[in-house]
C-alpha cells in the first residue's frame, strides 16, 4: 500500500513568525546608512540648485532684468559648475568603492557627515556672495575647502592602511583630490583678493587637475570591467600605460589653459604644439571608445550611457584641436569658442556622472543594474542639453536662444535625476537588506 506524505499545516497564532512591514517613508536617517547615500544626496541637491540658479540668471538677463553681481558671472558660473556638486559625487563614490578597492572594511557614512555638511553650508554662503559681497563668497569657499580637505585626509588615511598590491588607481585619485583641495583654497584667496584671473586659474586647476583626472582614472578602471561583465565576448583591456596617457592628456590640457589666463594671446608655435598633442589624443580616445565596446554596449542601456559619456571625451579633444588650429592661423581671433569646453564638461563629465551615479544608486538600492525608461529619458535629455550648448557656441547668430535652451534642458535633466534618486537615498533598500 502506497504511503502518501502529509504536509504539515503552516503554524498559526504565536508560533507563526510575523515579518513587520518595511517602513518605506523617506527619512533623513537613511542618508547615513551608506556613504553613497549621503554623498549623492548632497551632490544631487547642489546639482539641482546650481542648474536652477544659472537658468534663472540667464532667464533674467534674457527678459531684460539682469541680476546684480559682485563677482564676474562667467567666473562664478565656472567655479560652481566645476566644483559645486561633482566633488560630493566623487566623495560618495570613493567611500563606497574605495574600501573595496583597498581591501578595507566599509566606511560609516556618519563619519563623513561633518565634512559634507560643511561643504553644503559653504556653498549656501558662496552663491549669495557671488551677488552681494565677494568676501562672503570667499568665506563660503573656504568652508568648502575645509570640508573637502577633511574628506581628502580621510581617503589618504584609507590608502595608507591598505595592504593590497594594486593601489595605483586609488593613489592617482588621492593626488587628484589633493589638487582639488588646493584649487578650492586658491579660489577662496582669489575671491578675498578680488583677483578674477587667479579665480579662473583655480577653476582650471580644479577642472583638469582634479575632476577630469578622477574621471579618466575611474573610467580606465571601471568601463572595461563593466563592459566585460555585461558582454562576455569583450575583454577587460586596460593596460597601465593607457592610464598614464589619459592622466597626461588632462594635465597637458591644464597647462595651456593656465597659460592663456596669464599670457594672451599664446604664440602660434605653442598653439600648433597643442594641436600636435590633441589631435592624436583625440583619435586614440575615439578608437579606445570602440575598443572598449561602444558598439556592443548599445543594446544595454546602462552600459550605453557610460560609453556615450566616454565618447564625448574624444569629441572634446578633437574640437579643441580644431579650435587651437584656427587660433594659430588667426593669431587668436578665430576659435570654436566654448564648444570644446562644454563637450568636455557637460558631455564627458556630465554623462559619465549620470551613468556611474545611476548604476551605484540602483545596485546599492537593491534594484536591478539597469536603466529603466525614466533613467534613459533623463540621460537623453542631458545629451540634448549638451548638443544644444555645443551648437550654440558654433552658431553665433543663434547663441543666445540655443544657450538658454541648453541650460533649461540641463536644469530639467539634473532636477529630474535629483528628485528621483534623492527619493531613493532616504528610503530603505527595496530588497530589505541593510544599507
Amino acid at each position: 500500500m502506497k504511503t502518501i506524505p502529509v504536509r504539515p499545516l503552516p503554524p498559526t497564532g504565536p508560533a507563526r513568525a510575523r515579518v513587520p512591514p518595511v517602513d518605506a517613508r523617506w527619512r533623513p536617517a537613511w542618508l547615513l546608512a551608506a556613504p553613497h547615500r549621503l554623498g549623492f544626496f548632497a551632490a544631487a541637491l547642489m546639482m539641482a540648485l546650481s542648474a536652477l540658479w544659472w537658468a534663472a540668471m540667464l532667464l533674467a538677463r534674457a527678459l531684460g532684468n539682469p541680476i546684480a553681481w559682485a563677482v564676474a558671472p562667467a567666473a562664478a558660473h565656472g567655479l560652481l559648475m566645476a566644483l559645486g556638486f561633482t566633488p560630493l559625487f566623487i566623495a560618495g563614490f570613493l567611500f563606497t568603492a574605495g574600501p573595496k578597492w583597498l581591501g578595507l572594511p566599509e566606511v560609516q557614512a556618519r563619519s563623513l557627515l561633518p565634512a559634507v555638511a560643511l561643504m553644503l553650508a559653504g556653498w549656501l554662503l558662496a552663491v549669495p556672495g557671488f551677488h552681494w559681497q565677494a568676501l562672503l563668497a570667499s568665506a563660503g569657499i573656504a568652508a568648502v575647502a575645509v570640508g573637502w580637505s577633511l574628506l581628502c585626509l580621510r581617503f589618504i588615511a584609507l590608502l595608507r592602511r591598505s595592504r593590497v598590491d594594486d593601489r595605483v588607481h586609488p593613489s592617482v585619485v588621492a593626488v587628484a583630490c589633493g589638487m582639488g583641495a588646493i584649487s578650492l583654497w586658491l579660489a577662496a584667496a582669489a575671491l578675498a583678493l578680488n583677483d578674477i584671473t587667479l579665480l579662473r586659474s583655480a577653476t582650471q586647476l580644479g577642472l583638469w587637475g582634479f575632476v577630469a583626472t578622477v574621471f579618466v582614472t575611474v573610467s580606465h578602471r571601471m568601463i572595461p570591467f563593466f563592459s566585460a561583465s555585461a558582454v562576455p565576448r569583450l575583454d577587460a583591456w586596460r593596460p597601465m600605460w593607457l592610464l598614464w596617457m589619459l592622466v597626461a592628456v588632462m594635465w597637458l590640457e591644464l597647462l595651456p589653459a593656465l597659460a592663456e589666463l596669464w599670457w594672451w594671446p599664446l604664440p602660434p608655435l605653442l598653439r600648433w604644439a597643442q594641436v600636435a598633442l590633441e589631435l592624436p589624443a583625440a583619435l586614440l580616445l575615439l578608437w579606445l571608445a570602440v575598443r572598449w565596446g561602444l558598439v556592443q554596449s548599445l543594446k544595454i542601456r546602462l552600459l550605453a550611457m557610460l560609453h556615450g559619456g566616454f565618447l564625448w571625451l574624444g569629441i572634446a579633444l578633437a574640437l579643441n584641436a580644431l579650435s587651437h588650429a584656427l587660433m594659430a592661423l588667426s593669431t587668436g581671433e578665430l576659435s570654436l569658442g566654448l564648444a570644446p569646453l562644454h563637450a568636455m564638461t557637460m558631455g564627458y563629465l556630465g554623462a559619465t556622472l549620470f551613468a556611474m551615479a545611476t548604476r551605484v544608486s540602483s545596485g546599492h538600492g537593491g534594484r536591478p543594474l539597469a536603466a529603466d525608461n525614466t533613467a534613459w529619458a533623463l540621460y537623453w535629455l542631458l545629451q540634448t542639453a549638451v548638443l544644444l550648448r555645443v551648437v550654440a557656441a558654433l552658431w553665433p547668430a543663434a547663441t543666445t536662444a540655443l544657450t538658454l535652451a541648453g541650460v533649461l534642458a540641463w536644469a530639467a535633466a539634473t532636477l529630474g535625476w535629483s528628485l528621483r534618486y534623492g527619493g531613493w537615498f532616504g528610503r530603505p533598500r527595496v530588497d530589505g537588506r541593510p544599507g
